[in-house]
């Protein structure tokens, strides 16, 4: 058992960078007995058993609610092809013989097919008149973006108290005058935090960004690399979890209800009445289902835990998918529309190019955080005139045909998720961060919110 608790904590720091219902040989797992359990068969969850298993202990069982490994890594067939509705950047690569994220070691392992996005240099903007060449602005807005990531990381090393990114933006001198600059901003702020300005954490949005693009600063490189891979971008973590997960290490279709938890080990029921039990257990659900009390904990986790959940954001980003019969917009990869209402509508991404997916007739357009939330509780009728209505004034010498096919998840109001992601808000500080990663008794917790320098990653 020591081995296992220097295990945990070990691979707790590291972090911070076939269903079977039966075992082998045919019993029940219905009062089953491990030494681990890891509850989540997300990246984190996987990863941990492989760790395990690097280090000798192999008596462990991953549960996962759904009928597949991947966690946030979810893809759907839309129009013909596979599609990510969730992850799907590798996001910073590799710069020289400098550190490599591990996602890309993993996806060049299992031969994952990625594309390089060119985000910023292929790029259309438009308003609410048609295309209007703002590229000036956007780029003015990314030097400020990087002023205020700069000035956030020296009010980190100088022990001075968090700001939300609005507060840094004006300590810059910074200040978006119109719909363009507000627009330029989001694609900067919004779209990368899934949050506002406001709402979005000056210094932890510097630590994250300089430790996953800067590479003076110990980051990756500024790369990103969109999954185009049929299989969908959560293959190399299923492909991985085959090269040591047996059948009976692994429960599918399996909802954790309730975790007791105590000094001596740890008990999980399940949706069905079934209960296992473990010397330790390591719980990697979103901090999202943890918030919402999806799952309950018996004891209550104590104050300090609680706070820590609390002090965190479960932030939603959307991506809103349309096939139409034929391509009739921009050839760039990206687009960026400025509406006067911030955040209504502002990215788009067109699938159907020739690095991507060339004939697919798809495009999508990403919103996030609070409009998320906004389109999550209306029809999907109403939203697609609205995404609809957004593409013709974008488009306005053009007749928008009717749309093959529709389709957005609903991130934010799903029980397993509760959001996309995590984002540290202003009133960030590193005790909330420590305490959020503890463990409670035998009861310890991993996930990317627990990350400081890649949560949200």
């Amino acid at each position: 058992m020591q081995q296992v608790v220097a295990f945990l904590v070990v691979f707790l720091a590291f972090s911070c960078a076939l269903a079977v219902h039966e075992d082998e040989h045919g019993s029940s797992n219905r009062h089953r007995h491990v030494e681990v359990l890891i509850l989540g068969g997300g990246v984190a969850g996987v990863i941990a058993a492989r760790t395990f298993h690097e280090q000798g202990v192999d008596d462990i069982l991953v549960i996962e609610a759904r009928d597949e490994l991947g966690g946030r890594l979810r893809s759907t067939t839309f129009g013909g092809k596979t599609i990510e509705l969730g992850a799907n950047w590798i996001q910073g690569t590799q710069t020289g013989n400098g550190p490599a994220n591990p996602i890309l070691t993993l996806a060049k392992k299992h031969n994952l097919k990625t594309q390089f996005n060119d985000l910023f240099g292929s790029l259309t903007t438009y308003d609410n008149s048609g295309v209007v060449d703002y590229l000036d602005v956007v780029n003015t807005s990314f030097d400020a973006f990087v002023n205020q990531t700069i000035y956030s990381g020296a009010r980190l090393t100088r022990n001075l108290v968090d700001l939300s990114s609005r507060s840094a933006y004006d300590l810059v001198g910074v200040k978006p005058p119109d719909a363009h600059a507000q627009a330029a901003e989001y694609y900067n702020i919004d779209f990368e935090y899934a949050q506002t300005p406001e709402q979005n954490s000056a210094i932890a949005g510097s630590w994250n960004n300089n430790f996953t693009y800067d590479a003076d600063q110990g980051g990756f490189s500024e790369d990103n690399l969109l999954s185009i891979d049929q299989r969908g971008f959560k293959a190399f973590i299923q492909e991985e979890a085959k090269t040591f997960l047996k059948p009976n290490q692994l429960l599918l279709n399996s909802t954790v209800e309730s975790i007791s938890y105590s000094g001596s080990g740890v008990t999980i029921t399940l949706n069905d009445g079934t209960q296992i039990s473990a010397n330790y257990a390591l719980c990697t659900f979103s901090v999202g289902v943890l918030q919402n009390n999806d799952v309950h904990f018996v004891p209550k986790l104590p104050d300090f835990k609680l706070e820590a959940i609390a002090s965190i954001t479960m932030a939603t980003y959307t991506k809103i998918f349309i096939q139409f019969p034929r391509k009739f917009w921009f050839d760039t990869e990206m687009a960026l529309y400025a509406d006067p209402e911030r955040g209504r509508y502002p990215v788009w991404q067109s699938l159907d190019h020739s690095h991507f997916l060339p004939g697919s007739g798809i495009i999508f357009v990403t919103v996030t955080g609070d409009y998320s939330e906004r389109i999550e509780s209306l029809p999907d009728s109403q939203v697609k005139t609205e995404v609809l209505d957004v593409l013709q004034l974008m488009h306005p010498n053009i007749t928008i045909p009717a749309p093959l096919d529709f389709y957005f998840p609903r991130w934010h109001s799903d029980p397993l998720y509760r959001g996309s992601y995590s984002n540290w808000p202003p009133s960030f500080v590193k005790q909330h961060y420590n305490n959020l990663r503890s463990n409670v008794d035998r009861l310890y917790f991993a996930g990317e919110a627990t990350s400081l320098k890649y949560y949200g990653e």
